[in-house]
C-alpha cells in the first residue's frame, strides 16, 4: 500500500532533519516506501534469514529481539515512532541472523526493500550519507542507554528507563521491558508497584 500524505510527511521530515532534499528527491524517496500495519506481537522481520528491509516506525513501538544461549527471548532495544530500523549487519552483509524485529503494540510501518533502496541511492547518492548518519546516531543512542543502566540495581534501572524512555515504557508489554532490563517479569511487577 502506498503512503498517505501524512505518512510521506513523517518520513520526509525525519530524513530532512539530516539533510535537505529537492522536491523531486522527496517524491522519489516517498514513492519508494510502502506502508504495512502490524498487530502487537507480529514480526516485521522474523529472523533466521537475511534482513532485506529497512523499516520506519510511523506509529507504534517495535523491539529488536533474539534468543539467548538458553533459548530465552531477549529484548535488546526498543525503537519508537519516527525512527528507522533494520538488522544492520544482516542488511549490509547479506548474512542470516537470529535477530528479529517485533511490534510491541499496534504499529504502522513504512518499508523499503534493499533492491529499491540501492536503486534509489544511485539516483540520490546523498541519501546514503543520511542513512550512515542515522545509523551512527542510533548506535550512539544504544551505547548511551546501555551504559546508563550498567551497574544499577533492578529498581534503579526501571526508574531510569521510565525517565529516559517514557514514550515507550507505558506502551509495551511488561515481559518485554523485563527482558530489556534483565529482570524477571515477577520482579519487575513488584518494582512497578513500589515505584507508583
Amino acid at each position: 500500500m502506498k503512503l498517505s500524505s501524512f505518512q510521506k510527511d513523517k518520513i520526509l521530515s525525519y530524513l530532512s532533519a539530516f539533510q535537505k532534499f529537492s522536491h523531486e528527491a522527496k517524491e522519489m524517496i516517498a514513492s519508494s516506501f510502502n506502508v504495512k500495519h502490524f498487530r502487537e506481537g507480529d514480526f516485521l522481520f522474523p529472523g533466521e534469514k537475511v534482513c532485506n528491509d529497512y523499516f520506519f516506525v510511523a506509529e507504534g513501538v517495535v523491539r529488536i529481539t533474539a534468543p539467548n544461549d538458553e533459548g530465552r527471548d531477549i529484548t535488546y532495544f526498543f525503537i519508537g515512532e519516527a525512527q528507522l530500523c533494520t538488522i544492520l549487519d544482516s542488511f549490509n552483509a547479506g548474512t542470516v541472523t537470529q535477530s528479529r524485529i517485533q511490534a510491541c503494540c499496534a504499529a504502522e510501518i513504512l518499508v523499503i526493500n534493499k533492491n529499491t533502496l540501492m536503486s534509489l541511492l544511485t539516483k540520490i547518492p546523498s541519501l546514503g550519507n543520511v542513512l550512515d548518519q542515522i545509523n551512527q546516531h542510533r548506535l550512539l543512542d544504544k551505547i548511551r542507554l546501555k551504559n546508563a543502566f550498567a551497574g544499577k540495581d533492578s529498581a534503579s534501572r526501571y526508574k531510569l528507563f521510565l525517565s529516559l524512555q517514557p514514550d515507550i515504557a507505558y506502551r509495551v508489554p511488561l515481559n518485554h521491558i523485563a527482558s530489556y532490563l534483565d529482570v524477571t517479569p515477577q520482579s519487575l511487577s513488584r518494582i512497578r508497584r513500589n515505584v507508583k
